[in-house]
């Protein structure tokens, strides 16, 4: 288990041995979950969904025109 102590000013070093596991470096956002347990959960906000850009491929055949993709209006 690895630790770090919260300061004064409510800041707290994420321990060297988990930034490099999470391949987090100066900059990396973390995000914040508190779960209904009290369970709190930290990621690593590393990728942005524009990391996915041409990523994904329609299947032939499967075009779906916008209209019917709008389907509220």
């Amino acid at each position: 288990m690895v630790e770090s102590t919260i300061t004064a000013k409510g800041q707290t070093t994420v321990p060297a041995q988990i930034r490099e596991m999470i391949g987090a470096g100066p900059g990396t956002r973390l995000v914040w979950h508190l779960m209904p347990d009290g369970t709190i959960i930290v990621r690593a906000k590393t990728k942005s969904i524009l990391d996915m850009a041409g990523k994904l491929k329609a299947p032939k055949g499967k075009h779906v025109p916008v209209a019917d993709m709008n389907a509220w209006r």
